[in-house]
């Protein structure tokens, strides 16, 4: 059913965003900023420098509690980020007169020694114009106390909520499922680097976490397109039968010169009734009909995959398709298989 567009403003702009998710998140921001706007007041000499807290708090519980995940809300982007913007604000208000200007150097400063010292957290803008208007008046402890304990309570609430909630923090990205055995087309850290750098786009994603992502949906779409392929898709046509009454003479004949391991035996109606191979040949009988063995056949609509168990367990090295009246369409082998496996390399 197509969606009213005015309904998908309303739809999560986040990957992986749920409204239990949110809710939960809510209740912990309400814990979280409680805690630290205690601390506000506590520090404040007056309301309005309360109110100047706030808000960089504020804007840290939205990535603590809602986007646990992202590397701008692990613990010491959000405590680092908070404490230096803060500090950064306090150097430049000891220095120059509050201005316009004032404030661009404050942030950008923020901006600049976060991303270096690794720990950027977009609430450190606001913290740097906290530190900024708090003014030359305010002591160099200003960044440590009250910024940096709000922060470092604001984490620790956040470290108690996710332990009930069913998420990591801080975050730890979960180690991608190792393939059985590794196949050639699959890429490589190198290869998620270098795109990466091609795309020139910085996305709020560890990069553990985006290999794991495309690991683990490689894993699923290769497991999705092996159930989904079907024994007439991957079947080969063209075969190369014989007919019950044949002499087993013809029938190594007909496997030597079209160079098959397996003829499928057909009796009456073009069925297939048997198969045969040069290991049944190889033992006492005149005819295809006294050597022949029982044949392993599928439905053509059937899974592919659900052939694998007969190669593996039962031995066996071909499986004929075939229709209602059990008259082959086709035959899938081994290479059938391997063809499968290696189209990645074209």
């Amino acid at each position: 059913m197509p969606v009213l567009p005015q309904l998908k403003l309303f739809r999560p702009i986040l990957a992986g965003a749920n409204l239990r998710d949110r809710l939960f998140a809510s209740g912990g921001a309400l814990a979280g900023i409680a805690l630290t706007g205690l601390i506000c007041w506590l520090a404040a000499t007056d309301a309005t420098q309360a109110l100047w807290l706030v808000p960089p708090m504020g804007a840290s519980a939205v990535l603590l509690f809602a986007v646990p995940a992202s590397p701008m809300a692990q613990p010491w982007p959000a405590i680092g980020g908070n404490t230096i913007s803060a500090l950064i604000g306090v150097l430049v208000a000891h220095t120059m007169p509050l201005s316009a200007l004032a404030a661009g150097i404050a942030v950008g400063g923020a901006i600049a020694v976060m991303s270096l010292l690794r720990c950027l957290h977009p609430p450190g803008g606001a913290a740097a114009l906290v530190g900024l208007f708090a003014g030359a008046s305010s002591s160099y402890a200003f960044p440590i106390f009250p910024v940096g304990l709000n922060a470092a309570v604001l984490v620790g609430t956040a470290w108690l909520y996710h332990r009930f909630s069913g998420h990591s923090y801080p975050h730890v990205a979960a180690a991608p499922a190792p393939a059985a055995k590794p196949v050639p087309w699959t890429f490589s850290r190198a290869d998620l680097a270098a795109t990466l750098d091609d795309i020139g786009e910085t996305f709020d994603i560890e990069l553990d976490d985006l290999e794991r992502l495309l690991r683990d949906m490689e894993q699923r779409t290769l497991a999705r397109s092996y159930h989904e392929l079907s024994c007439a898709e991957l079947m080969s046509t063209g075969l190369v039968s014989i007919e019950v009454s044949a002499s087993a003479a013809e029938a190594r004949s007909l496997l030597v010169q079209h160079d098959v391991r397996r003829l499928p035996v057909l009796g009456e109606g073009g069925a297939i009734v048997g198969v045969v191979g040069l290991r049944e040949l190889a033992g006492p009988g005149a005819s295809v009909r006294e050597v022949m063995t029982a044949p392993s056949t599928a439905p053509p609509q059937s899974a592919a995959i659900s052939l694998l168990d007969r190669f593996a367990r039962d031995r066996v090295h071909a499986v004929f398709i075939i229709d209602e009246a059990r008259r082959p369409l086709g035959v899938i082998t081994e290479a059938d298989w391997l063809a499968v496996l290696t189209r990645g390399l074209a």
